[in-house]
């Protein structure tokens, strides 16, 4: 079911005059109440004067409700946060704090993005990696070039290339006597999502219209007897293929940790010697993505007795398509960035988008710009302005109830692919059995803290939210070189998730008891 077929949900005028004691009683909220807003019994028996007197005996006092502003300030985050807290049956503004002020939402905007891509492209929509004839196929042998024909597709692994080669060889393909094309033209060449990233993050790797296991390498290192062993491969769970098209070489340095550079369709890495102790791994962003996949389907061509040619990137001609595969349906693919906060597929998922509503897409920033029409047009969100669709950029601007309200037109869509949020005890253990419920993204950048979703109350109640912390000044002084882990931010951003759970055990007690 598509988006605007769930978002019919209108204010009536009754439904408005009807809220406006409960607008009141949410500003009173607002203004930090000091007991709970549940009323007290009265005790029974007797007269008033010793009813009076029963009631201040013995029952117990309520619980006081520490004001949001008091709890904003007990984290000590600087900067500013903003807050929205709605109804998530009817919309109506419950409390916010700097709730129309626009804030970096980091990975909330893939929440949008999610929206954006299930309502332009439907939950079914798959995406396909094509393997295309161009020229005759005769006795098993291809007398014309052989094309690897990317389709968006963003969850294209290693063990899926493999299956496609094992797809050639079924097609009756032997032999290739033509060239052999890696076409990644579907989206536009982009070498990096965040030009202000480091280079060497594996979040912030190149955009195009192929992507292999999310256009990372793996790099590992070993030091064995004083000397140095590194591979640079495309490694999953059944495969190693090792790629020649990434090198890189240890440097006698302390810093800087990596420098790269491109040169000759080539990601050419250094990396100091002094950083990397007696051995480990991690994945380093590619920048040559069409000749990454290109590399790896060619070792899997050899393994099935298919000699290909050292691939070259280029638009392929229209040819017949002799294999192909899928991936899974997008709902899924949404969940699964939602749950794993991947950037590059939330690009490409937004980029494919925008192409299906457009015809055609430029870049990233030009594809979050019709993104930001339709979130006006279809979530009401106006005051909200994003960059691109993964929320790496932090220019992106979106207010608390802009994201609050979109939460609660959209629920039917986004809620049920939400990933759970653990509430914690005052030791920092989760706490399973917690009668807070909570639903939703998660958002970090350096000094940007973000959560938006739903949180169930123990009574039942469900409230849509949007916590966007910032402290603009301080993340504008960061070098880019120690964009990766700069000093500070791990005991910011562990002070502001614990603001974003007394946030919503406030509006539990409050509205929810």
């Amino acid at each position: 079911m598509r988006l605007n077929q769930l978002m019919k949900y209108r204010f009536s005028k009754r439904l408005f005059l009807s809220g406006v004691a409960s607008l009141i009683g949410a500003a009173a909220a607002a203004k930090a109440p000091a007991r709970s807003l549940r009323p007290q019994m009265r005790p029974g028996g007797g007269g008033a004067a010793r009813g009076a007197a029963q009631a201040k005996s013995a029952a117990p006092a309520a619980p006081k409700i520490t004001s949001a502003a008091e709890l904003i300030k007990q984290a000590k985050l600087g900067g500013r946060v903003g807050f929205a807290v709605a109804d998530a049956k009817t919309g109506l503004i419950l409390e916010s704090g700097n709730g129309s002020k626009g804030q970096p939402p980091a990975s909330v905007t893939k929440a949008v993005t999610a929206l954006y891509a299930l309502d332009v492209l439907g939950n079914g929509h798959r995406f396909f990696t094509e393997l295309h004839a161009v020229g005759k196929i005769s006795g098993g042998v291809l007398k014309g070039d052989l094309v690897l024909k990317g389709g968006g597709d963003p969850t294209l692994s290693t063990d899926r290339l493999a299956l496609l080669a094992a797809s050639l060889k079924k097609s009756g393909v032997k032999e290739v006597r033509g060239k052999f094309i890696v076409d990644g033209t579907n989206l536009p060449q982009i070498d990096r999502i965040d030009k202000d990233q480091p280079d060497h993050v594996g979040y912030n790797p190149a955009i195009s219209g192929i992507c292999l296991n999310y256009n990372r390498v793996h790099f590992e290192w070993k030091n064995t007897g004083g000397k140095w062993a590194t591979t640079m491969d495309a490694r999953s769970a059944k495969y190693r293929p090792e790629v020649s098209f990434a090198t890189v070489r240890i440097a006698a340095r302390e810093q800087p940790v990596y420098t790269y550079q491109s040169k000759g369709g080539k990601d050419i890495w250094t990396v100091a010697q002094g950083a990397l102790g007696k051995g480990g791994s991690r994945w380093l962003p590619v920048r040559q993505p069409e000749i990454y996949a290109g590399e790896v389907f060619r070792t899997f061509a050899r393994s099935q007795g298919i000699v290909l040619k050292a691939p070259q990137t280029d638009k392929g001609r229209a040819g017949t398509v002799i294999a192909r595969q899928q991936s899974v349906e997008l709902r899924k693919i949404c969940q699964g960035f939602l749950k794993y906060s991947n950037n590059l597929t939330a690009e490409m998922v937004g980029l494919a988008a925008t192409k299906a509503r457009k015809g055609k897409v430029a870049s990233v920033k030009a594809s979050a710009s019709e993104m930001n029409r339709w979130a006006g047009a279809k979530l009401g969100m106006k005051q909200s302005k994003f960059v691109d669709h993964s929320g790496l950029g932090d220019a992106s601007r979106a207010t608390a109830k802009d994201m609050a309200l979109a939460l609660v037109k959209a629920r039917g869509v986004i809620a049920p692919i939400l990933k759970p949020i653990a509430m914690r005890n005052k030791d920092g253990k989760v706490n399973k059995n917690h009668p807070i419920k909570v639903n939703a993204k998660t958002g970090t950048l350096n000094f940007v803290s973000a959560l938006a979703g739903y949180a169930r109350a123990a009574d039942g109640t469900v409230m849509s939210f949007a916590i966007f912390a910032a402290d603009t000044d301080k993340r504008a002084k960061i070098k880019r070189g120690d964009r990766d882990r700069p000093q500070g931010t791990r005991s910011w951003n562990g002070r502001a998730k614990g603001l974003q759970q007394r946030l919503i055990e406030r509006w539990g007690a409050l509205y929810g008891s």
